[in-house]
């Protein structure tokens, strides 16, 4: 399976591909994207093992992880969606694991709650039930995310990214 493609107002949220590479890899070599997220730039290597991860998620689980470009623009302003990545973190074992990061060029503009609600909508509508997630602690911006999204704060874990807080949120109805 591949990601479909998910259109809100101003997002493609669209399957990352070899076209999003370099665009990807120097996002995440940028410290202020890996701030809250390993604390580190991503080396290439680094950066194309996890892309792959992404993508390869989706024929495993039936979801994983897209590419967030502008509509405008046509420029590519982050990634993220739903995962599985074997953290040894039990609170998220069994569940997808939601996650989104935006160039810092795109912080502020509300596209994370704008693509994630759209990547919820789909989660929803395909009955992938209870997603989970973790944000640094001291990620303000994405707290404030997960609190628009229906996420509520129910566990606290360290892991090799940092001290986090573990967030569910619950399945909607989807309006058919």
């Amino acid at each position: 399976m591949t990601a479909p493609t998910l259109t809100t107002e101003r997002l493609f949220i669209e399957p990352m591909t070899r076209a999003h590479w370099e665009d990807y890899a120097a996002a995440w070599a940028d410290p202020r994207m890996t701030a809250f997220i390993g604390g580190e730039p991503r080396s290439r290597k680094t950066s194309w093992m996890k892309m792959l991860q992404g993508i390869g998620m989706w024929s495993l689980f039936g979801y994983g992880y897209w590419a967030f470009v502008e509509r405008e623009s046509g420029r590519f302003v982050g990634n993220g969606g739903l995962a599985q990545f074997e953290r040894g973190i039990s609170d998220l074992e069994g569940f997808p694991e939601a996650g989104w990061a935006f160039t810092p060029d795109a912080w502020g503009k509300g596209y994370a709650t704008e693509a994630m609600t759209a990547i919820f909508g789909w989660a929803d509508a395909t009955n992938l039930g209870e997603i989970r997630c973790i944000i640094d602690r001291g990620n303000a911006a994405s707290h404030n995310v997960a609190a628009k999204l229906g996420f509520t704060k129910f566990a606290e874990s360290r892991d090799v990214i940092g001290d986090l807080f573990v967030y569910r949120r619950e399945p909607r109805q989807s309006v058919r």
